[in-house]
């Protein structure tokens, strides 16, 4: 633990804290004015003395907000609920999200639940009639230090997004990670019913298996839900590129024993990976390997990502085929990078060869790694095979786009099989695929090198029909075609056109 606190120490660098207070137009609410209102809440005036005595006194948001923050210790909170409801009923007045956020923070800090509860199902459902969806949490987030308030009031404001069923109807689950990694950021850590609503967004969001899967690998059997949910935070905290912050995090949660010593190594590695810096993280892993955790498939996939991109493809299959000696299991994406990452390089065997042990451990790749051994097996004159695996994947449920069929076609069109290209065509637009110039191209290039320019042309046609723009390569291949076949006129006509397109 110790040592995994100094490895994230070390990788932070310092970041500034939003020290700025939001306030609006304080300076133009007199302090004497809210001073008299608060003290006569003090004195527990009623409401018909409390209107006739400031009967000429404006209220806007500026002097509501003075007054609120008049009374915003625990032991003024219920006179600030009282002079919250006493404001809303002026003439001329109405509560924002701001004077509503103020009055929830005071009232939780204080710990009267039944009020904060209510005045926060209040203004989610107010809000929610005129699609400000974010309003009420950045407002919390914004008055949280003006009312030195708890962070308990976020569980609150969960709890009250899950009652009102706002996350069922399509309500924007990234607000529930807004919150939670505010809360932790407070030291204000889950209770059992926000866990729920956690797992419940990961649910919504579709990555609930994605990340249980994900620490399986790294743990080696099945976490808690909290773990889940804290690991998942930290997690999707470094994929979107904020490394200080989501090892920070990593750090705080270390300290509570919130996450999985095997599972925090794992993140360091993956924090280093996204940072470029494979050397430190292969020390990370080194060290974690000498502390008497095992290895594990995910950190082997990290290191083989980071081979692929730097194009030493020997050394991620050299990590593939330790990880398959020591019984670590591979999984999609070790399979995806691998069958991209040869293709890239050239080594089609090898990428077909991943494609077909990956089928048989029973994965199905994802379309660009696909896609990419599709393109080389086509140019290297091999688009039977393509095909065939293309055909297996099918029947799997792999789902193609254009640029699969894109490559394909091509693939035919430079045998000859103009048949297959025609056939293809049609089932891309049976499976309501949109052909796009990329697929346009390859099949007007396979008619001309048939010498069916009359073809080629009717696909052309129907390419500006549907104002998809023909490339120069699609016009230049016409052009040519038309020439050889003594058709002068209308290749100087293409010509012209195609000059004419290329000054616009």
């Amino acid at each position: 633990m110790a040592f995994l606190l100094r490895r994230i120490s070390k990788s932070l660098i310092l970041i500034p804290i939003n020290q700025e207070t939001r306030l609006i137009n304080t300076d133009s609410a007199p302090k004497d004015v809210a001073k008299a209102i608060r003290d006569s809440f003090r004195s527990s005036w009623n409401w018909d003395t409390l209107t006739t005595k400031f009967e000429s006194v404006k209220l806007d948001g500026g002097l509501v907000e003075r007054v609120l923050l008049e009374l915003k210790e625990p032991i003024d909170a219920k006179r600030a609920l009282g002079f919250f409801h006493w404001a809303a009923h002026r003439k001329s007045f109405e509560h924002g999200v701001w004077s509503y956020s103020i009055t929830i923070h005071i009232l939780a800090r204080a710990r009267l639940l039944m009020d904060a509860r209510a005045l926060l199902e209040s203004v989610l459902k107010k809000t929610a009639e005129n699609g400000s969806k974010f309003s009420v949490v950045d407002s919390l987030l914004s008055s949280y230090e003006v009312t030195a308030s708890n962070p308990f009031v976020f569980d609150l404001l969960l709890q009250a997004y899950a009652k009102l069923r706002m996350f069922e109807t399509g309500f924007d689950t990234a607000l529930v990670w807004k919150i939670y990694e505010h809360m932790v950021g407070k030291r204000n850590y889950p209770n059992e019913e926000t866990i729920k609503i956690l797992i419940d967004a990961l649910c919504k969001e579709g990555k609930l298996k994605k990340y249980v899967d994900m620490f399986d690998r790294i743990h080696g059997k099945r976490c808690s839900p909290s773990v889940i949910v804290n690991t998942s935070l930290v997690f999707s905290i470094l994929e979107e590129g904020r490394v200080e912050e989501g090892l920070m995090l990593l750090r705080r949660m270390l300290q509570k024993n919130m996450v999985l010593d095997t599972i925090a190594y794992s993140l360091i590695v993956y924090a280093k990976v996204k940072q470029g810096d494979v050397c430190s993280a292969w020390e990370v892993y080194e060290e974690m390997l000498k502390r008497g955790f095992r290895a594990n498939s995910f950190v082997y996939t990290l290191f083989m990502g980071a081979h692929c991109e730097g194009g030493r493809i020997e050394e991620a299959q050299s990590m593939m085929n330790e990880m398959e000696n020591m019984d670590l299991k591979p999984f999609d994406e070790s399979y995806n990078l691998l069958i991209e990452g040869c293709a890239k390089a050239g080594r089609v065997e090898a990428s077909l060869s991943y494609l077909k042990k990956m089928v048989e451990n029973g994965f199905i790749p994802c379309r660009s790694a696909f896609n990419e051994m599709v393109g080389k097996l086509c140019e290297t004159g091999d688009a039977e095979q393509a095909n065939t695996m293309f055909t297996i994947l099918l029947d799997k449920g792999f789902l193609p786009d254009s640029i699969t069929y894109a490559h394909l076609i091509d693939g035919y069109g430079r045998k000859g099989e103009i048949q297959e290209v025609v056939k293809l065509y049609y089932e891309m637009e049976s499976r309501l695929l949109s052909p796009g110039a990329l697929v346009f191209t390859s099949v007007i290039k396979s008619f001309c090198q048939c010498g069916k320019v009359e073809e080629a042309e009717r696909y052309f046609g129907i390419m500006k029909d549907r104002s998809i723009a023909p490339s120069l390569c699609v016009y230049e291949t016409l052009i040519a075609n038309h020439f050889d076949k003594g058709n002068a006129e209308r290749a100087l006509h293409l010509k012209n056109e195609m000059e004419l397109i290329a000054s616009i």
